[in-house]
């Protein structure tokens, strides 16, 4: 689906054109060549098949149990089909709770200990007409960003017109001939991550481009991790 956004070249000279999400590359098929798979649920156990109640009517060990019949198996309901499931919220202990919890936002140190507990805020979205996205004046090696920084997905900026054709075009052969990507923010300070929807997550983006003759394609890869050495290594 296309959707119009600002975005300016070097220069500071911006236009409206419209991005495109790249197709996902397709998975490798699966199952047997020329048979179609099909993947369904099916239930695998109920409560009284579990430990504790298994202990309780058998004593804790119960291997003999289990060896001269099949109490772990419920013949009624076990490899039931599933389908038409409805979700539910259990709490820690798992009893089913009825009303939704309150979500919290949880911020985490680089070595997976708590930092900050917090009640999540609304974000608004900042590619929009109203900030176009801007070189931040950041220009990085195109193999040496492809080795510092993961990117979770990529969009292809398009033109509408000849104008923005020209636009696009002259900024994609700078990138190539300098062989590197340029870094990009957006909003008021024109270095914010972009937010492409309320509440959507911050991406720092990396504007690649590329030629062939007349024809180009200019990437606006999206990042959400920056790859690092650890200490010592």
């Amino acid at each position: 689906m296309s959707r119009k956004i600002y975005v300016s070249n070097e220069a500071n000279l911006d236009a409206s054109v419209i991005i495109e999400s790249l197709p996902p590359v397709p998975a490798p098929p699966m199952g047997i060549p020329g048979e179609q798979v099909s993947f369904k649920r099916y239930l695998s156990s109920t409560d009284k098949c579990l430990h504790e109640p298994l202990a309780t009517a058998h004593g804790d060990d119960y291997a003999e149990a289990l060896i001269n019949g099949d109490p772990e198996v419920d013949m009624e309901l076990v490899g039931k089909k599933l389908q038409n499931l409805t979700s539910v919220y259990v709490s820690s202990s798992g009893d089913l709770m009825y009303a939704a919890p309150k979500i919290e936002e949880l911020i985490l140190n680089p070595d997976g200990s708590e930092r900050e507990r917090k009640k999540p805020e609304d974000v608004d979205a900042n590619v929009n007409d109203e900030y176009p996205i801007k070189w931040i004046g950041k220009k990085i090696p195109t193999g040496e960003c492809c080795r510092k920084f993961f990117f979770r997905r990529s969009i292809q900026l398009k033109h509408i017109d000849g104008l923005t054709f020209d636009f696009l075009y002259k900024m994609a052969k700078q990138l190539e001939e300098e062989q590197v990507m340029a870094l990009v923010g957006t909003g008021k300070s024109g270095k914010d991550p972009l937010i492409f929807q309320a509440n959507g997550k911050p991406y720092r983006a990396f504007l690649e481009g590329r030629t062939d003759g007349e024809r180009y394609k200019l990437f606006l890869h999206l990042s959400d991790m920056e790859l690092k050495r650890p200490e010592g290594a």
